[in-house]
C-alpha cells in the first residue's frame, strides 16, 4: 500500500491551525493554559483538521513557497486576533461591571488570582465571569463559536490575502463592551447611590454617629442581596452581549 501526502491539505490545516490557536489561546472562556502543551497542539490541530474536512467550500491551492507560507501565517495570526478580541470584549464586560461593583462596596483590595489568565481578577467580576460562562453554554455558545470558526475558514480560506480591516468594528465593540458593563451593574449601582443618599442625610443629621463604620456594612448587604436579585435579569443582557460578538464576526469576515 502506498501513502501519498497532500502537501496543500496539510499546509491548509497548519495555517487553520494558527487562526484557531491564537482564538483559544487570547479568549479566557476557551483558554488552554491549564492543559499540557502537547494536549493543546493536539486539540488544536485535530480541530482545525475536522473544520477544514467538514468546510463547504474546496480547498483552495495555497503558495508553498517559504515567503508565500509566511505571509498566510501572518494574516493568520491578524485574523484569529481580531476573532478573539470579540470574545475577550464580550466576557470582559462581566469583568469590568464587576470591578466596577467592588469599587462601590469597598471590595476592591479583595483581588483573586485567575489560573486562566494567570493574572489577579476582581472578587465579583471573577463572580459576574462565571456567571457568564453559564449563560453562554446554556445557549449553546460553544456550538456558535464552532459555527463561527467554520464560517471564517469559508468567508477567508487559509492562504488568501488579508482583507481591510473594519476598525469601525472595532472601535464599536469596545465602546459596547463599557455600554453592557455599565448595564450589567446598573441595579446594583442605582441601590448604593440611594444607599449613600440615605448615608448623607443620616451623617447630617446625626453627627455624633459614625456613618461610615455603619454604612459599609449595609452597603454590602444592599449590594450583594441586590446583585442577587438581579441575576435572572442578567439573561437578557447576556444573550445581547453574545449576539453582539458573532456580530462583531460578521463584521470582520465581511
Amino acid at each position: 500500500m502506498r501513502l501519498s501526502l497532500d502537501l496543500n491539505w496539510i499546509a491548509t490545516v497548519l495555517l487553520s491551525s494558527i487562526r484557531v490557536g491564537i482564538l483559544f489561546l487570547m479568549t479566557p472562556l476557551l483558554a488552554l493554559g491549564a492543559l499540557p502543551v502537547n494536549v493543546r497542539v493536539l486539540f488544536v490541530l485535530a480541530l482545525s483538521a475536522v473544520l477544514i474536512a467538514g468546510a463547504a467550500t474546496p480547498i483552495g491551492t495555497i503558495d508553498l513557497s517559504v515567503a508565500g507560507l509566511a505571509a498566510a501565517a501572518a494574516c493568520e495570526v491578524v485574523l484569529g486576533g481580531l476573532l478573539a478580541f470579540g470574545l475577550f470584549a464580550g466576557f470582559a464586560a462581566f469583568q469590568l461591571a464587576g470591578r466596577l461593583l467592588d469599587l462601590q462596596l469597598g471590595l476592591g483590595v479583595a483581588v483573586l488570582f485567575d489560573p486562566t489568565t494567570r493574572s489577579q481578577a476582581p472578587l465579583l467580576g471573577t463572580l459576574l465571569f462565571m456567571v457568564a460562562v453559564m449563560f453562554f453554554f446554556q445557549i449553546d455558545g460553544h456550538h456558535l463559536v464552532l459555527r463561527g470558526l467554520a464560517y471564517s475558514l469559508e468567508r477567508i480560506p487559509p492562504g488568501t490575502p488579508m482583507r481591510e480591516i473594519d476598525f469601525g468594528a472595532l472601535v464599536a465593540m469596545f465602546g459596547a463592551m463599557f455600554a453592557f458593563a455599565a448595564a450589567i451593574s446598573a441595579p446594583v449601582v442605582f441601590v448604593l447611590l440611594l444607599a449613600d443618599a440615605a448615608l448623607s442625610i443620616m451623617a447630617r443629621s446625626m453627627p455624633q454617629m459614625n456613618v461610615f463604620f455603619a454604612g459599609l456594612p449595609l452597603k454590602i448587604l444592599l449590594g450583594l442581596l441586590t446583585l442577587a436579585l438581579s441575576v435572572p435579569l442578567m439573561a437578557p443582557v447576556a444573550q445581547k452581549v453574545f449576539q453582539s460578538i458573532f456580530g462583531y464576526w460578521q463584521r470582520v469576515l465581511g
